[in-house]
């Protein structure tokens, strides 16, 4: 089996074990990035991550932790394919000689590389996700952007493909995606082979152990998130905004209206589900990914 092909298939197996294991963290993330800011004297919808726990496991049950996971789902084969793929493929391209090892700067290059690729895919899947994730949120508050119930993920996208532009539409927040993947990809990428690098005492981390495996990559994932939080959380609300009445002309906009009514905690609303959500999902991630890869050759 080609390089190509093993990239694919252990990118699959690995990107399969971080979703099922990190979206219902990522639920609530969302919820709590995206519930409106209270009026004065009201409370806000959720007060933090457990009463969001409690709320959405009360209201429909435990597989409202799941909602929206059928949109990554369907394409959680290309996401992490792609990203493996592309990887490896620019680790080939800036080998000096055939099997030589990669530099930890190297690896920030092709996790940016990668980053850029996936983001095409990830623009899509993550408006339609959000989509769902948030209408319980700000259904509760009567909010315009929920004026249209819906069904399930192919009824997000029938709804942005008809009234929100065409396919231009599922592209809406793409320069957000792009400045959450390039450089959040970088830093993961890069954090996972320092780390392997320092368990393995040098270059050579082909002996490491599954338990390093999993150390270097929780922390790798950890990585992406404190190096991104706020722009995704900002690729979020614009994404979710009201087509027909946007509160939101563009990055820099959310950005200035977030810090001026919520201040600096504004552009970290869900960061605690999100790091608890990144160190388990992504450790299970990698070491799906390097065991399958292993296994086959």
């Amino acid at each position: 089996m080609g390089d190509i092909a093993k990239d694919l298939a252990a990118g699959t197996v690995g990107g399969a074990a971080q979703l099922i294991v990190g979206h219902p963290f990522d639920t609530i993330k969302v919820k709590l990035q995206s519930q409106p800011t209270p009026l004065p004297g009201q409370l806000p919808r959720y007060s933090g991550a457990i009463d969001a726990v409690r709320q959405t496991v009360a209201a429909e049950g435990a597989r409202g932790l799941f909602k929206g996971m059928g949109a990554p789902l369907a394409t959680v084969a290309a996401f992490n394919a792609v990203l493996f793929t592309v990887r490896g493929q620019t680790e080939a391209f800036l080998r000096s000689e055939p099997g030589v090892r990669l530099t930890v700067n190297q690896q920030v290059v092709c996790g940016a590389v990668a980053g850029t690729a996936v983001s095409f895919l990830a623009c899509p899947t993550e408006l339609i996700k959000c989509r769902l994730q948030a209408q319980g949120a700000l259904a509760s508050v009567g909010s315009a952007s929920v004026a249209v119930k819906y069904a399930g993920p192919m009824d997000v996208a029938r709804h942005v493909l008809r009234s929100e532009g065409g396919v231009a539409g599922l592209f809406k927040g793409l320069g957000p995606t792009l400045a959450r993947e390039v450089p959040g990809n970088a830093a993961m990428f890069g954090m996972y082979e320092l780390l392997k690098q320092y368990f393995a005492g040098g270059t050579d981390t082909s002996g490491l152990g599954r338990g390093s495996l999993i150390v270097a990559g929780g922390l790798a994932g950890g990585s992406f998130w404190i190096s991104v939080y706020p722009t995704d959380v900002i690729k979020s609300v614009i994404q979710i905004d009201d087509y027909k009445n946007p509160k939101f002309s563009g990055f820099f906009d959310a950005f200035k209206k977030i810090l001026a009514s919520e201040g600096v905690k504004g552009l970290y609303k869900g960061f605690g589900p999100a790091m608890g959500r990144s160190i388990p999902a992504n450790a299970a991630c990698f070491l799906a990914y390097e065991m399958t890869r292993s296994s086959l050759g």
